[in-house]
């Protein structure tokens, strides 16, 4: 029941998301394709990370991938991105994709992030039928070329998922959280915490609105918190003090950068990074 549940939601979703990023956002990556990594001119290979996120609408609303960009390039890191993502689109949809595929194989990637569709993980049928098989072909095709896999936790809906038996914010982030965490200790690869630090800031700064309208996809400050998170998930240095806020306003964007700062390397062994 569960998993005929999850499938009827993702097909009713996924026409109106894909619309949405080809006709909303043609600048994105997975519907026009992008180029294989490059970086400035002034960076040398040794000095430019290049990362490729596979993901859905999580990803490419508000553009996290140029969000992560800009926040580094003022870090003084050199990097470049891309994307693969469609409206609605899941793991297994990335594992069966050519474009997926032929991205991760282009290699030249130091990191592939890897997004679940939101509701996916939230369900043990999820997981077991669908997360998990395509997080293990996923991550064994960006392993073998010379890449890391790195899990993106996603956050919960603010009102959780009652469909599915999740009614509140709370229980649809901790079955998450559960999900991401028991496929990356099985794979031993590492996972940015961004569902985790999102509910941190949602109790600590309940000031910071982090969804947008609809209480699915991220507002500005969602989306800066996320790349915040895959700031010091990938560098293993906080984002703290970084000028970079991207609209977000000053007091509410140091926050989401200690926030990021804290429960990413004060947590890091939980999180498998290095």
């Amino acid at each position: 029941m569960v998993v005929e549940s999850w499938s009827r939601v993702g097909a009713a979703l996924r026409p109106a998301l894909g619309l949405l990023v080809c006709l909303g956002l043609l600048f994105v990556a997975g519907c026009g394709g992008a180029a294989g990594p490059t970086c400035g001119a002034g960076a040398g290979a040794g000095g430019c990370t290049r990362v490729l996120f596979l993901g859905n609408s999580y990803t490419y609303v508000n553009d996290l991938p140029s969000t992560f960009d800009q926040l580094a390039q003022s870090g003084g890191r050199p990097v470049a991105v891309a994307m693969v993502a469609n409206g609605g689109e899941t793991l297994a949809d990335h594992s069966a994709s050519s474009d997926s595929l032929g991205k991760i194989a282009a290699g030249g990637w130091t990191y592939v992030v890897l997004q679940e569709q939101s509701e996916t993980p939230a369900t043990p049928a999820g997981r077991d039928y669908y997360t998990y098989p395509a997080a293990r072909t996923l991550a064994s095709a960006v392993e073998s070329a010379g890449a890391t896999p790195i899990l993106f936790m996603t956050w919960a809906h603010k009102d959780g998922l009652a469909s599915l038996g999740l009614p509140t914010y709370e229980s649809m982030q901790q079955q998450i959280d559960a999900g991401y965490l028991d496929v990356a200790q099985e794979l031993g690869v590492p996972v940015a915490p961004v569902g985790f630090t999102w509910y941190i800031v949602r109790h600590d700064h309940p000031d910071i609105g982090l969804w947008a309208d609809d209480g699915s996809h991220p507002s500005t400050a969602g989306t800066y918190l996320a790349a915040c998170v895959f700031y010091a998930s990938i560098f293993g240095q906080s984002p703290e003090g970084l000028a970079f806020h991207d609209g977000v306003p000053d007091a509410q964007a140091a926050s989401l950068q200690t926030e990021a700062g804290q429960q990413v390397l004060g947590l890091k062994e939980q999180w498998g990074l290095r």
